[in-house]
């Protein structure tokens, strides 16, 4: 079995805590792409994909297997914190990888404030005495303390959270289950996966752009590299395993919340602006109890559980991009007792904070954030797939045209599909974003700063022959 180059080849010194092992990283996986993930956004998704939630995340499950692979062996080939930032700056070039951690900020310092705003909107609604923005105030706050503690005590915490929205959802799933054989279905048995009568690919790839965010998570995976005590190779097998799990978990789910959902016709024209279409869905099916526990466990899933170890990885980008000086250095502070980015653990409560109380003052808040988060993903998962090519079959001359050429080509095709059939409003905001962070290269560039990635002096610098 080849060695896994440690971090010194590449320049850097370890500075955090290994400490995480396979079940670890599959759990903090699930964790954050959150299995009831699609209760929070069915309405969104039932709309955008003209009632066939199924169809939307199979098609999304199988875009993101192509980049779950392509993850697989740039983990491999460049086991460090970084993600999308790393993969591409060392596969492509130093200037991609700046471009392309920059997309990514978009996802990943937005998706905390995206989980505080709709759990605290959640919440809110159960106990109207504590407003939006106290809710998220102390989200925030929880979330910070734990995440400060380090990252054992994050993992410890993830495990409980998912056995517990495991329980939720097998209740869900038995008494929906129950409600169809009463009777109860709204709809064919196989319309969530197709409906002849609102079918068309741009309606479906539609909404696959808005439900690939129950999926986002998976890759957060790949952040904690530096804290993963076994073989490399165990970051993309428990990527892959992550997000073939949830998935198998979101199809079941919304297989049978869309034959129960009531109201079809009224769903479909208005859409879900309070995000409460399936908790109706719910009440509809099994009582007004289990409407008010998968409302509450929505909340606390993605409030506490998703926007725990969101945090936890938007910190380890920021602190990545910091080493290597393409963001301002105090990001890189590490705590010498706890072995956490502190500053950067900080500064993403911070940010989280300020959009999410921003955006409780709009009523298009959880829309627009969510089709930025999306897009600032899928685009970097573009530079992702193009990064495998380039180092393993331009550079280093591979021959597994599967894992190297044929499957990253797929995955770059189908989410190229996704990202033009985004909203408008997401590509607008999204291709600024991207503006932006060009010409703060440019500028890097113009102040004899250019972007640079220690350990690349030598071209032969590349990791072992990948196995997944």
């Amino acid at each position: 079995m080849a060695t896994d180059p440690s971090l010194e080849h590449f320049g850097y010194q370890q500075e955090l805590r290994r400490s995480l092992s396979f079940t670890d990283l599959l759990v903090y996986g699930l964790i954050f792409m959150v299995p009831i993930a699609p209760f929070g956004i069915f309405g969104s998704v039932y709309q955008g994909s003209g009632g066939m939630v199924a169809l939307a995340y199979v098609i999304g499950m199988v875009a993101m297997a192509f980049t779950a692979l392509s993850y697989a062996q740039m983990a491999r080939a460049f086991p460090m914190a970084g993600s999308v930032y790393t993969y591409a700056g060392r596969g492509i070039a130093a200037p991609v990888g700046f471009l392309a951690g920059w997309v990514i900020l978009l996802d990943y310092v937005l998706v905390p404030a995206l989980l505080y705003l709709i759990a605290s909107y959640a919440m809110a609604s159960f106990v109207p005495l504590i407003p939006v923005w106290g809710w998220l105030v102390i989200f925030v706050l929880l979330n910070t303390v734990v995440n400060y503690a380090g990252i054992q005590m994050t993992a410890r915490i993830t495990k409980v959270m998912l056995v517990a929205e495991l329980i939720v959802l097998a209740v869900f799933l038995v008494v929906g289950l129950v409600a169809l054989a009463q009777g109860k279905a709204q709809a064919g048995a196989l319309s969530p996966l197709f409906d002849s009568s609102t079918f068309s690919w741009p309606l479906v790839f539609g909404a696959v752009s808005i439900a690939v965010l129950s999926f986002l998570g998976f890759d957060g995976i790949s952040m904690l590299a530096e804290e993963n005590r076994e073989d490399s190779r165990v970051l993309g097998r428990s990527m892959v395993a992550a997000l073939g799990l949830a998935g198998v978990l979101f199809i079941a789910q919304t297989w049978v919340g869309a034959l129960l959902t009531p109201d079809r016709e009224k769903l479909l024209a208005e859409g879900d602006p309070a995000g409460t279409a399936f908790y109706d869905m719910a009440e509809f099916a099994g009582g007004h109890w289990l409407g008010v526990l998968t409302a509450v466990a929505t909340a606390i899933a993605w409030g506490f559980a998703n926007s725990l170890v969101a945090q936890a990885a938007t910190s380890r980008l920021l602190f990545a991009m910091a080493r290597d000086r393409q963001l301002p250095r105090f990001l890189a502070r590490v705590d010498p007792a706890r072995r956490v980015p502190v500053n950067a653990t900080l500064l993403v409560a911070a940010v989280s904070l300020a959009v999410g109380l921003y955006l409780t003052t709009r009523d298009d808040g959880i829309g627009l954030i969510s089709g930025l988060v999306n897009f600032g993903a899928m685009t970097a998962f573009l530079a992702l797939h193009v990064s495998v090519v380039v180092h393993h079959v331009l550079r280093r001359g591979s021959r597994d045209w599967w894992r190297h050429l044929i499957a990253p080509a797929i995955g770059f095709a189908i989410l190229v599909y996704v990202v033009v059939n985004a909203s408008i409003a997401a590509q607008a905001l999204g291709l600024a974003w991207l503006g932006l962070g060009v010409v703060v290269l440019g500028a890097s560039y113009a102040l004899g700063r250019r972007p640079t990635l220690s350990g690349l002096n030598d071209p032969s610098d590349a990791s072992p022959k990948q196995t997944l």
